[in-house]
């Protein structure tokens, strides 16, 4: 990182980079602040650890127990850092440090599945909100009786794309439906699609011809305006049949702006996975929203458990993990996926 933060230096002391001033040159003074960040982090912990050795030896040499506890807080403090510090490496695919955008939509259950839905917004937001993240909803349909049948949200904060993506695919519940009546357990199902956000600079050609713009009256919170005006907007990408919708600005024109983002980031996902040939490919294993395709169980009835089948990692308290404590699951996903990615190496 240091000889990367050298060659990104050196850049901005020649008198052109400074003559050419552009977004380009924007991004390399991004990462020249987000090396220098890492890099401190780092020294910082250097600094603690040693600090902490000094502390151990010294009450060693004075046989003083009584500096055992604040050696053992030190290297508790230490190994939480050092385990934030592990998942950041994680991170090092190309638009990891992006922003998200994440769709939610109910599938098999009904009712009940569009409850889940619900819950589910109420989880990541929860989430987003303990990392500082800020969380905008684009698109909401709601459902007839209760809760959510589709949500588009977006999530702004550094690295929200890179924890997020490990959140693709579907997610069942089971509990007892209190929609149900005679109080029998439900199953319901709920399909999570995430993607980044992508920069400026980032060049997807889409032709206009290829697109068809419809406008409606949007349904959300945003006084009457929003009500009264058609300026929602859905756009169709005919040729992949790829659509996308936002309704949560004021004016038209910000809603198209938005929803072209959400086309673009779709389209990227799609030309990076061109050798699929049909579009539902780029689920991975969200093929269908139903029994059998789920990445993670989150139980109620007639045990707690909350459960991702990709890695194996659970927790028993599923209703802090409805609360937005989702951090184990992601790291154990990272985790799992640098450990394969690492063994695909060593066979080649």
């Amino acid at each position: 990182m240091k000889k990367e933060l050298d060659d990104l230096e050196r850049r901005t002391a020649a008198p052109e980079f400074w003559r050419n001033n552009n977004e380009k040159n924007q991004v390399v003074l991004q990462q020249i602040k987000a090396l220098k960040t890492k890099i401190d982090s780092m020294e910082k912990l250097e600094k603690v650890l040693e600090d902490v050795r000094t502390l151990n030896e010294l009450g060693i040499e004075e046989n003083d127990e009584s500096v055992a506890c604040e050696v053992r807080e030190g290297l508790d403090k230490l190994k939480e850092s050092l385990q934030i510090l592990k998942l950041e490496t994680l991170l090092d695919e190309p638009y990891d440090k992006n922003n998200a955008i994440m769709s939610l939509h109910a599938g098999a259950g009904g009712t009940e599945a569009q409850d889940w839905v619900q819950m589910l917004l109420r989880m990541y937001t929860r989430w987003a909100e303990n990392k500082g993240y800020a969380v905008k909803v684009l698109d909401l349909l709601e459902g007839e009786e209760a809760g959510i049948k589709s949500v588009t949200v977006h999530v702004a904060g550094e690295n929200a794309y890179g924890f997020l993506k490990s959140e693709k695919g579907v997610h069942r519940l089971v509990r007892i439906s209190p929609f149900d009546a005679s109080g029998r357990r439900h199953t319901s199902f709920a399909s999570v699609d995430v993607m980044p956000e992508l920069d400026e600079d980032i060049e997807i050609d889409i032709n206009p011809e290829d697109l068809r713009i419809d406008t409606y009256r949007s349904s959300g919170a945003g006084g009457q305006h929003v009500n009264k005006t058609e300026s929602a907007i859905r756009i169709t990408h005919i040729p992949t049949g790829i659509v996308v919708s936002c309704q949560n600005e004021r004016s038209q024109f910000q809603n198209r702006e938005t929803a072209m983002k959400m086309l673009k980031a779709k389209l990227l996902e799609l030309k990076e996975q061109e050798q699929k040939e049909k579009i539902e490919d780029l689920k991975g294993v969200q093929l269908k929203i139903e029994w059998g395709s789920q990445i993670r169980s989150y139980v109620f009835c007639p045990y707690t458990l909350a459960k991702d089948h990709r890695t194996g990692y659970e927790e028993g308290d599923v209703n802090s993990v409805m609360d937005g404590e989702i951090d184990g699951f992601i790291n154990a996903y990272l985790a799992d996926k640098k450990a394969r990615e690492s063994r695909n190496k060593d066979d080649e």
